[in-house]
């Protein structure tokens, strides 16, 4: 049996993108047989295993169902972020179609996820952009702040993108005293989120308040403040790195 007819033939998972969204009928991803999905095998990449079946990216939009990644955030961690892999392969193979040095088409490498040029012999590899995220304690209160790019009333730690020639710490310190006013301490490493939105590494820490006032750059910050952890506002969802944060200080601050 060819290629194509044995992923035709046999039962996987279907990560359809465009490279923002992502095609979940009846709100889940699809686990079937291409045939039956009515979907063209031939432009499949297999792009991991989920449940010891194949996940295959195909990247086209579907006429219906086309919705944001997000609403897997509460889906099982790892069906999560293989479908994030898959929106973030979508939307780097969408923006390299043409090789930025000679501007000639690019070609799919078959052995990694990459773009090639047979022109120049350029090579083209997906965009990770590294994040800083901090939850900063003050005794039993958390710093939340309300920023600019949210739309609802949430608050949230900190964040920032890491800069050329800067460390993930440095990078903690110029975001916080560049977004708050304040200086921080005992900065710990917690974890790692993978953050298809579009193509980000969540870098997540906690660290405790050494000094200064809020005073926040309302260029990224609506709001900021010391909020109690008996008492917090409107917080981010479940499954977010951001959520775990400050769960974990909520945690820190009753243990002490």
């Amino acid at each position: 049996m060819a290629k194509n007819d044995s992923v035709m033939a046999e039962e996987g998972w279907w990560v359809c993108s465009d490279g923002r969204n992502v095609w979940l009928p009846n709100g889940e991803i699809p686990c079937a047989n291409a045939a039956d999905l009515g979907l063209d095998s031939g432009l499949a990449r297999q792009i991991g295993e989920y449940l010891g079946k194949p996940c295959w990216l195909l990247c086209q939009s579907q006429p219906t169902d086309m919705e944001n990644v997000r609403r897997l955030l509460n889906a099982d961690k790892q069906l999560f972020q293989l479908v994030g892999r898959g929106v973030q392969l979508a939307e780097f193979y969408r923006s390299h179609r043409w090789c930025g040095y000679c501007g000639s088409e690019m070609q799919h490498s078959e052995k990694e996820f990459a773009c090639l040029c047979d022109n120049c012999g350029e090579r083209y590899y997906p965009q990770i952009a590294p994040c800083i995220i901090v939850a900063i304690r003050k005794g039993d209160t958390i710093l939340l702040a309300q920023h600019q790019r949210h739309k609802r009333p949430i608050f949230t730690v900190l964040a920032g993108f890491v800069e050329a020639g800067e460390t993930l710490e440095e990078c903690a310190h110029r975001e916080v005293m560049e977004e708050s006013g304040l200086k921080i301490k005992n900065l710990r490493y917690v974890a790692s989120q993978p953050w298809p939105f579009p193509h980000s590494l969540m870098c997540a820490f906690t660290a405790e308040y050494e000094s200064g006032e809020i005073n926040i750059d309302p260029h990224e910050l609506k709001s900021a403040g010391w909020f109690n952890v008996s008492q917090l506002p409107l917080i981010p969802e479940v499954g977010t790195i951001a959520r775990r944060l400050i769960e974990d200080t909520i945690v820190l601050c009753r243990r002490d």
